[in-house]
């Protein structure tokens, strides 16, 4: 299936497409075009913390739809939250899940990863605030990351004695050097912002949210010169080998997601996590 998007993709590119606009508060994903530059700012409004549950990576996803069909010239992802880009996963949908459930929410995972990784138009992550696990590989699909000062980012799961799977490792492997990948990914790090910066996670740092979307802006500005048509068959013909391997083992990656989740030790795990930031609440 992602084959033939991709492929698709490429031939529709470089046509300016219609503004639209999706402003309302209540909007898990609030999307807004900037009619001089075509550039579509999209802010995760899941509050308080943008926790990526079934109905937030719906609305991520058909909102890359809606870019890719009006030919966006790009994207910036970034936050409503004052000090959290997203929290990761929500671990409400892995705690006594209904199998189901589970299933469509890792699927969709799958889909917006497809659609954010191999994205035809160029994207932008303005990081304003924490970006732990599935927050941090959000940023890392996109193309470029701008990040505010005093925050972390990481893939900790094995802090958590959890595995990323493998197109998670893929994204920061990408990204990083494989050395420094590789220690990441099996330390759990989460790091600073100007240690982000140094090992090549994050690409620029920002003092303030508006600076971020700047720095993101002038970036997307850089292919005004640049055939859309080759730009995007370049990134994707770079990202391919990560893609059509998640795409030739999705249904395997799902079961292997359900089979370890629903572990009697990973239930427990996830019920002392859960109980753990209750008592913390509660002080």
């Amino acid at each position: 299936m992602l084959r033939s998007v991709l492929r698709a993709s490429t031939t529709r590119l470089g046509v300016t497409g219609s503004r639209f606009c999706s402003s309302a508060s209540d909007k898990l994903v609030i999307t807004e075009v900037d009619d001089k530059t075509g550039y579509a700012t999209v802010t995760l409004n899941r509050p308080p913390v943008n926790s990526l549950n079934l109905e937030l990576l719906t609305a991520i996803s058909e909102t890359l739809d809606d870019l890719q069909n009006n030919k966006s010239r790009g994207m910036i992802l970034t936050s409503s939250s004052k000090s959290v880009f997203s929290a990761g996963l929500d671990i409400m949908e892995m705690y006594k899940p209904k199998v189901d459930r589970m299933k469509e929410f890792w699927s969709t995972l799958q889909d917006v990863w497809f659609k954010l990784y191999g994205s035809p138009f160029p994207t932008v992550a303005a990081i304003n605030g924490h970006s732990p696990a599935g927050g941090c590989l959000l940023s890392l699909c996109c193309e470029y990351r701008v990040m505010c000062q005093n925050y972390t980012i990481g893939l900790n799961e094995t802090r958590l004695g959890i595995v990323a799977p493998t197109w998670f490792m893929a994204s920061m492997r990408n990204t990083m050097s494989r050395r420094d990948a590789e220690l990441a990914l099996t330390l759990g790090t989460l790091f600073t912002t100007d240690e982000a910066l140094k090992v090549g996670l994050v690409d620029e740092v920002a003092t303030s949210k508006e600076d971020a979307i700047a720095k993101a802006t002038a970036f997307l500005d850089k292919f005004k010169k640049i055939s859309p048509q080759a730009r995007s068959m370049t990134k994707q013909a770079l990202r391919s080998k990560d893609i059509m391997e998640l795409e030739d083992n999705r249904t395997q990656d799902i079961e292997l997601f359900v089979y370890a989740v629903t572990q009697p030790k990973v239930q427990k795990g996830l019920e002392m996590y859960l109980e753990a930031l209750k008592a913390k609440s509660a002080k």
